[in-house]
């Protein structure tokens, strides 16, 4: 003897994903008195895998504005990567990104 349902809606449900779309967010390196600017610049070129140039130019942004947006994208993503710089020795933080 079977189960019938009493009733077997359709769905006809759509999500429009371009509606709503995602944020992006960042990680802020913040200036420390404890690293020393080639441990920084390493960190940046290790972790990121950013050329010379541009890490020595994100690190002196860290040492002379006191920050520096190191990476923009997706908040799982960008969490992981803070924690990363925490990881090193690094203070870092993830907010969104300004529009």
């Amino acid at each position: 003897m079977g189960v019938t349902p009493l009733a077997s809606p359709e769905l006809d449900e759509q999500i429009d994903v371009a509606a709503s779309p995602m944020q992006p967010w960042e990680v802020v390196v913040w200036n420390d008195p404890v690293n020393l600017m080639s441990y920084v610049v390493r960190v940046f070129r290790t972790y990121f895998g950013y050329t010379t140039e541009h890490a020595t130019q994100l690190m002196l942004a860290v040492h002379h504005d006191g920050h520096a947006i190191v990476a923009t994208g997706p908040r799982e993503t960008m969490e992981a990567h803070a924690q990363a710089m925490h990881d090193y020795g690094l203070w870092a933080t993830v907010r969104k990104a300004s529009t």
